[in-house]
């Protein structure tokens, strides 16, 4: 049985009866729209709905995209992903379509929905230990990516996300980067997972809790790593490399699955004030963890959420539960209070800004 955040009619942005493409707010609820799509894309094919009766459509005709692939795990069969093109109608003049893509991949997080949960949570579990990139759906994933900007270009294309959608975005953005490819990315509740130090009150202890574990990392990075760090060049550094790709976060600090990225930005602000930078330009490339098994010689990919840029938008309009905050229908959601800070090349740039939609 369809619930009510499924229908579009019901639940979805319709204020939005004319898209600005150079409005923040307007390109942040389509990306999120295209998202939920998802979601409903699987939901119909485990309800089996059919003609009438589909629920997903609406979510993404209303913007004029229309469905080009569908993106299905191979193990359960799930629908974990979509590929939809802009097609918008002749009247558009080119003026109104500066700023849009032509191309949107979108990914959903996990469904708790018996026919996808079990495969879902796999995924999560190779999300936390750091080997998404090893799965089967990531590879699946990773192709649309690569096909896609192959025939059209890396500023045609937008990647869109929601929780464990949003990592597998953010995965295909990072590896495109390798490429040199810079794919616009919306990551909606991306996880961080770490110890959740966000959810002290104390902001003396937090910052000292951050603080420490920046000098043991760097100390340990240091120690690791010899002087190898400072003998390569900036430009073979991929660290300093991914810093030109700046994807845009969206996170609510009362969810506690991605909130950490909102300390994880700010205490960098500190430790530049303070003059540490340096040592937590080495902190932020790796983890402790990461460095204890290279020191037994078994090499790991970076944790996923070690970023050095993004547009990170911070929902502060008060949640009343887990659910709300980690949800993804807030973030087309009119009467936000949004506060936007820009983090480019490891330091904050002036771009800071506190907007209500």
């Amino acid at each position: 049985m369809a619930s009510e955040r499924e229908d579009f009619s019901l639940t979805g942005p319709l204020h939005l009866t004319s898209v600005d493409w150079e409005s923040a707010h307007h390109r942040r609820s389509v990306a999120a729209s295209l998202v939920q799509a998802v979601y409903i894309l699987e939901r119909d094919r485990q309800e089996k709905r059919q003609d009438s009766q589909v629920l997903a459509p609406p979510w993404y005709e209303f913007f004029h995209f229309r469905l080009l692939r569908l993106l299905v795990d191979d193990v359960d069969h799930s629908i974990f992903g979509a590929v939809y093109e802009f097609k918008p109608p002749a009247s558009y003049c080119n003026d109104s379509l500066d700023g849009s893509p032509r191309y949107v991949i979108a990914f959903r997080g996990t469904l708790t929905k018996p026919d996808s949960l079990s495969r879902d949570l796999e995924l999560d579990l190779h999300l936390i230990r750091n080997g998404l990139h090893r799965t089967s759906r990531f590879e699946i994933a990773m192709q649309a990516v690569r096909n896609i900007v192959a025939s059209v270009g890396d500023s045609n294309v937008w990647l869109a996300g929601h929780s464990l959608g949003s990592a597998m975005a953010m995965l295909a953005g990072k590896t495109m980067v390798k490429n040199g490819m810079f794919i616009e990315s919306f990551l909606f509740n991306p996880p961080f997972f770490s110890a959740p130090i966000e959810r002290i009150k104390d902001k003396k202890v937090k910052h000292g809790i951050r603080f420490a574990s920046s000098v043991i990392t760097a100390g340990l990075t240091l120690a690791m790593k010899g002087n190898h760090n400072n003998q390569r060049n900036q430009a073979e550094d991929p660290f300093a490399a991914l810093s030109a790709w700046i994807p845009c976060l969206f996170v609510n600090p009362a969810d506690h699955i991605g909130s950490e990225y909102v300390g994880y930005f700010e205490h960098r602000k500190k430790m530049e004030e303070i003059g540490a930078g340096g040592i937590e330009r080495l902190a932020t490339q790796n983890t402790i963890g990461g460095l204890l098994m290279h020191a037994m010689g078994k090499e790991s990919e970076p944790p996923l959420h070690l970023i050095p840029s993004a547009s990170l938008t911070v929902n502060l309009t008060p949640s009343q539960e887990f659910k709300q905050a980690h949800g993804i229908h807030q973030w087309w959601q009119p009467d936000l209070q949004l506060q936007t800070k820009l983090y480019n090349s490891w330091k904050q740039l002036p771009a800071n800004r506190i907007q209500s939609d």
